[in-house]
């Protein structure tokens, strides 16, 4: 049984229960469609360029703010997580031997260019390095042990001893991450 066209009020017979069909221009060919897409996978030209550029710096810049902030996001592998934090603001709030190692290696090398004191600044240089060295000896030992007593023997990470030594013996100015505390303000 065939369905009678339904009219409208106005006589027509088109369908009014019936959507509007159509998108209202012709379908693309496959050419065309090829052809729209047809485009550089990494946008080129002057601007383009300058603006990844210009993207890349900030982020670079806001990274190396980042670290030198001491922020956990941007730290390297090797400086993150609390006890690494804990060590670096105890280094930090300490004098130790090796921040001043770079200053007298400078003069001792200047002294032995004078040869008459050439002898005894090598001796000089060498009892100063076994100073530093120990003192990384007894700064490693009583790192473990404040970190042993706030977070367990068994829990301490391996190789903070290393870490504060090679903290100990920058000058605190050219540490990284910055140091977040002043002398004498050890961490509790």
């Amino acid at each position: 049984m065939a369905k009678a066209p339904l009219i409208s009020p106005d006589n027509s017979t088109e369908r009014t229960d019936a959507p509007a069909t159509g998108k209202g221009r012709p379908t693309p060919t496959r050419r065309e469609r090829e052809k729209a897409n047809l485009r550089p996978l990494v946008p080129t030209g002057k601007e383009a360029r300058r603006a990844q550029r210009d993207r890349v710096q900030e982020q670079r810049n806001r990274a190396r703010v980042g670290l030198a902030n001491g922020e956990e996001k941007f730290l390297p592998a090797r400086d993150k997580g609390a006890q690494r934090k804990y060590v670096r603001d105890y280094i930090d709030a300490r004098w130790s031997v090796g921040e001043a190692m770079i200053p007298i290696m400078v003069i001792i090398l200047i002294l032995t260019a004078v040869p008459a004191v050439a002898a005894a600044s090598l001796l000089i240089i060498w009892a100063y390095v076994l100073f530093a060295v120990v003192d990384c000896f007894f700064v490693g030992r009583r790192i473990t042990k404040k970190l042993s007593d706030k977070y367990g023997a068994d829990n301490v990470e391996r190789g903070l001893k290393w870490y504060a030594a090679m903290r100990s013996l920058q000058l605190k100015i050219m540490r990284l991450p910055k140091p977040q505390v002043k002398r004498g303000e050890f961490p509790a």
